[in-house]
């Protein structure tokens, strides 16, 4: 696939109920990539992206529920979805999609087209890439509901992780449910499944880690010396100084941040194959490419 197909498949159609404002909304911001209803009902529903209140939890201490859609991409890339959205949501969509490079519609309530065509612009500005996804580890998908709650677990605490079919030989870790190893009961709680998983990697051996947020998703993508990373913050409001750990050496790139723009990395620390910075500030998405060091 071409780094330019990539980037047109990332970048979704957008519907608003018929309306005139509606339509004039899309007009004047200046959205041409447009949908229709028979369209949005051909594709996936997907949830509505954000936090959400835990079910009979009312600590304010307990850490946010996370409601992110990446798990599903994962388990299927090439279906096509679509997004049903509140007003205030459509750019946190459109940062999902783009991410994770997925087909997807987002019906949009008018008063988010014209920020969302400011983000589609700073996306289609981007260089365009074509880099696969990193894992350190497999999942093998038996289509079961269990085994999809533990990959939307795993998936929310960064860990990152491909999907199969069978075991794959690429990864010294393959998690398959059902197992003696992975027994089906310790999957019923995917949380400490999960964090049975992060033991098993250890912390030394996962390629990305999150300091500072429980409510930042990332997406790395890595090849050839090249590497790209999307944060995709779900928290709804802004967080200054989110720092970032990545196994191997990294140099350059800015972070593109939503609605703010160029932002330079601060506190770089590139030491014993591993590579620290911090984002000052990170709004709903930023997206940093970045080059081996030789």
């Amino acid at each position: 696939m071409t780094a330019l197909l990539v980037l047109a498949l990332s970048l979704p159609c957008v519907y608003v109920a018929p309306s005139a404002d509606g339509a004039a909304a899309l007009a004047a911001a200046g959205i041409t990539r447009v949908c229709t209803e028979t369209d949005l009902a051909r594709r996936e529903p997907l949830a509505t992206p954000g936090t959400a209140p835990r079910p009979g939890l009312a600590s304010p201490t307990r850490a946010p529920w996370v409601v992110a859609n990446g798990w599903r991409f994962l388990r299927q890339p090439r279906a096509k979805y679509a997004y049903d959205l509140p007003v205030g949501k459509a750019l946190l969509a459109l940062a999902e999609a783009f991410a994770y490079e997925v087909d997807a519609a987002l019906k949009i309530d008018p008063a988010d087209a014209r920020p969302l065509a400011e983000m589609l612009k700073v996306l289609t500005a981007l260089p365009s890439v074509d880099l696969p996804g990193v894992a350190d580890f497999a999942v093998v998908d038996d289509g079961s509901a269990a085994t999809g709650e533990v990959m939307n677990l795993l998936a929310r605490r960064n860990l990152l992780f491909e999907v199969v079919q069978a075991p794959s030989p690429r990864h010294r870790l393959n998690v398959r449910i059902g197992t003696p190893e992975y027994p089906r009961e310790q999957a019923a709680d995917p949380s400490a499944f999960a964090l049975k998983i992060r033991r098993q990697l250890t912390d030394d051996q996962r390629t990305l880690r999150v300091y500072g947020s429980e409510v930042v998703i990332c997406r790395l993508a890595a090849a050839a010396g090249r590497a790209r990373l999307h944060l995709i913050n779900y928290g709804g409001r802004e967080i200054e100084g989110l720092r970032i750990r990545l196994r191997g050496a990294y140099s350059g790139g800015d972070a593109r941040v939503a609605g703010v723009g160029a932002l330079a990395l601060q506190d770089r620390v590139v030491s014993g194959g591993t590579t620290e910075f911090s984002l000052p500030r990170l709004t709903a998405y930023a997206v940093i490419d970045l080059q081996s060091v030789r």
